[in-house]
């Protein structure tokens, strides 16, 4: 353990609630009514997008709300005095993560074998998902129109060739992503079995409903092992979908952990965690739609604001656009930037790119200074070599739609796209501490 402000017992604590946030979270359907059913039972007032905020008096002034779109989820507190010109401080982060998608006429037979039909979701680094136990889950539309969420226990597996059969796999393992990948449910010997056989239906009684009622779908495949702590002095913790649950985890607890202060301050706190951040963002619930534009105008109109005056307020606000960095990796240090190294445990990162892959600049960079300084965080600089293309997050999308000051930040990971990623204990503390103190300190 490093030499954080946490006890050992309230870092395990808050580590602890990680995992079972993320095993709460298998798909990012999930993870969006996690994050809403937590800050209802914190007092937040749950807001539907039909509804008309200025005809409820409850939704209309100083208050704390929470809202689904899909995958995604905004949750914000306006606080007691707030005014047209008053400030946002959006906390940006992405609930989906890498993997596989189940594709329509999911049930494929193959010699005996009943297998599920998946599309690969994002850049998954196919490896990890091999010999591992998997669930389901995801949303179905049944013909009512309902929509009903459903998370199977470990029911899948992509078996790996042996040995045996392959002997020079360990020269370089290859797979072909339309025939390696397909993972195995059941068997299917017998006609009857192979008639019966039906993927679908797997998940449906998952959700408790027929499979002949299911119209429409939206399933992802995630791994079914339990997060967990591990290191010679228990220094590293070990999970599926770090990149990005750890982010919107921190955004929660923050959140929930500042809610008195925010109540009574002169900014509005908000987390924004949208979906598809894997594929570029594009669509209604990613950062690159409307969702979040859209809210902020009602969330302006209903303090009354002008185009001058809301204008006036994003001026002022900033976004804070948090996703997992790389720390460096012991094995492959030459494709990192020499100079810079980030560890775990050393504080969350401040992720930097002159191509504006990442948004930091130098005005963003000494707030980051300043929130962290007054959170009493360290925080580490991640560059990438010069040699190995860099990789974006929803902060230059956000930023180019609104204009917001928008700064990258991120935990460091090894293991990034894997099916099971790793970090170290004390960067899910500071990382926590340093978004409360960006929800809260006087910026100017």
């Amino acid at each position: 353990m490093s030499n954080s402000a946490e006890s050992p017992e309230s870092t395990y604590r808050l580590v602890e609630d990680l995992g079972g946030f993320v095993m709460e979270s298998p798909s990012s359907y999930h993870a969006a009514e996690a994050v809403a059913r937590r800050l209802v039972a914190a007092g937040f007032t749950q807001l539907g997008e039909h509804q008309d905020w200025s005809a409820a008096p409850e939704s209309a002034g100083p208050g704390r709300y929470v809202l689904v779109r899909d995958g995604a989820v905004l949750a914000w507190i306006v606080p007691e005095g707030a005014t047209p010109t008053t400030p946002v401080r959006v906390l940006g982060a992405h609930t989906d993560s890498p993997g596989f998608k189940l594709k329509p006429r999911s049930t494929v037979l193959s010699h005996g074998w009943v297998q599920a039909g998946t599309e690969v979701y994002g850049g998954p680094l196919l490896n990890s998902w091999l010999d591992r136990e998997l669930r389901l889950a995801g949303r179905l539309v049944t013909r009512d129109g309902a929509t009903h969420l459903a998370a199977t226990g470990p029911v899948a597996r992509i078996p790996q060739l042996a040995i045996h059969l392959d002997r020079q796999v360990n020269e370089g393992l290859k797979l072909g992503k339309q025939a390696h990948t397909t993972p195995v449910l059941s068997l299917a010997g017998s006609a009857q079995e192979a008639a019966e056989a039906d993927v679908l239906k797997v998940i449906a009684d998952a959700a408790g409903v027929a499979a002949d009622e299911v119209d429409g779908y939206d399933v992802v495949v995630a791994d079914s092992q339990q997060p967990g702590v591990f290191g010679a002095e228990g220094e590293f913790f070990a999970s599926g979908r770090l990149d990005n649950l750890s982010s919107v985890h921190a955004g929660v607890v923050a959140l929930e952990q500042a809610a008195e202060e925010a109540a009574s301050g002169e900014v509005i706190p908000m987390l924004a965690a949208f979906d598809h951040e894997e594929l570029g963002s594009a669509s209604r619930s990613g950062a690159a739609g409307p969702f979040l534009e859209e809210v902020l105008g009602r969330i302006y109109a209903g303090l009354g604001a002008t185009v001058t005056q809301r204008a006036q307020a994003l001026a002022a606000s900033w976004h804070l656009s948090s996703d997992a960095g790389h720390a460096v990796h012991p094995n492959y240090a030459e494709r990192h930037d020499p100079a810079n190294r980030p560890l775990p445990n050393g504080g969350p990162l401040l992720k930097i790119n002159a191509n504006q892959r990442y948004t930091t600049d130098a005005p963003g960079a000494a707030m980051w200074a300043r929130v962290c300084r007054d959170a009493g965080v360290p925080t580490q600089e991640f560059v990438s070599n010069n040699d190995i293309p860099c990789g974006s997050t929803i902060g230059p999308i956000t930023a180019t739609r609104l204009g917001i000051r928008t700064v990258d930040v991120g935990i460091p990971l090894l293991s990034m796209h894997s099916a099971r990623e790793m970090c170290g204990v004390e960067d899910v503390v500071y990382l926590t501490r340093a978004v409360r103190s960006f929800f809260t300190a006087e910026l100017g």
